[in-house]
C-alpha cells in the first residue's frame, strides 16, 4: 500500500472520512472505504480510531465547540446587538467555509450519532440558538429590532447560512466576508426597526 500508518495522523484520518461521508454519506461509508481513500490497509485505521462512529463524534462536537466558543465571544465583547449579529453571521460563515467537509457532516449526519452521544449534542445545538436569540433580544431591548417572533428569526439566519455549504466553492468569486456581509444586510432589512415619520399637511 501506499502511505503506511505511521505516516497516517489522527486528523488526516478524520479529515479523509469526513470527505467519503459528504460524497456517499455516513451510513453508506465503511471504514475499508476510508483506509482505502488514504491507501492504507483497513486494520492500519484502528491504531487510531476505534471505529466511523468516533469519527462521527469528533467532528461533530468539534465544530459545535467551535461555534459555541465564537458565539460566545460576540456575546462577551461590547457592541450593540446589529454589530453583533452582524459579527456572529460573520463567525460562522467562516467555520462553515473553513472546512465544507467537516460542515456538511456536522449539518447533515448528526442524526447519526449514537444515542450515547445524540442528546449531548442537542444540547449544544440548541444552545447555539439560545445565544442567537440573546442578541436578537438585546435588539429588541435597545429598540434597534423590530418586535418578532425570536426563534422564527434565529431558526431563518441559520438556514440562510447553513445553505452556504450547498454551494460555496472555495475557488470562486465570493469571500467569506462577503458572503457574511451580504447575508447580514438582507438579515438587517427585515430585523431593522423601522422609523417612523408623521407628515402634517397644512390646509
Amino acid at each position: 500500500m501506499g502511505e503506511t500508518i505511521k505516516n497516517i495522523s489522527k486528523e488526516q484520518i478524520i479529515s479523509a472520512a469526513a470527505k467519503l461521508f459528504r460524497q456517499k454519506g455516513y451510513a453508506s461509508s465503511s471504514m475499508r472505504d476510508i483506509a482505502s481513500s488514504l491507501h492504507i490497509e483497513a486494520a492500519s485505521l484502528y491504531h487510531h480510531i476505534k471505529n466511523k462512529e468516533e469519527i462521527l463524534e469528533i467532528i461533530c462536537f468539534s465544530m459545535a465547540k467551535r461555534f459555541l466558543d465564537a458565539i460566545a465571544e460576540v456575546n462577551d465583547i461590547y457592541f450593540n446587538a446589529e454589530e453583533k449579529l452582524r459579527k456572529a453571521i460573520l463567525f460562522h460563515v467562516e467555520i462553515i467555509t473553513e472546512d465544507i467537509d467537516k460542515s456538511a457532516v456536522f449539518l447533515r449526519e448528526w442524526r447519526s450519532l449514537p444515542d450515547t452521544f445524540l442528546q449531548d449534542f442537542l444540547r449544544l445545538r440548541n444552545q447555539y440558538e439560545s445565544d442567537f436569540t440573546r442578541i436578537i433580544e438585546n435588539g429588541i431591548e435597545e429598540d434597534l429590532f423590530e418586535t418578532t417572533d425570536k426563534k422564527f428569526a434565529v431558526l431563518s439566519i441559520l438556514s440562510s447560512v447553513n445553505w452556504i455549504n450547498e454551494w460555496y466553492q472555495t475557488e470562486g468569486k465570493m469571500r467569506p466576508n462577503e458572503i457574511a456581509e451580504r447575508i447580514s444586510d438582507f438579515v438587517m432589512g427585515g430585523l431593522r426597526k423601522k422609523l417612523v415619520t408623521d407628515i402634517h399637511y397644512r390646509p
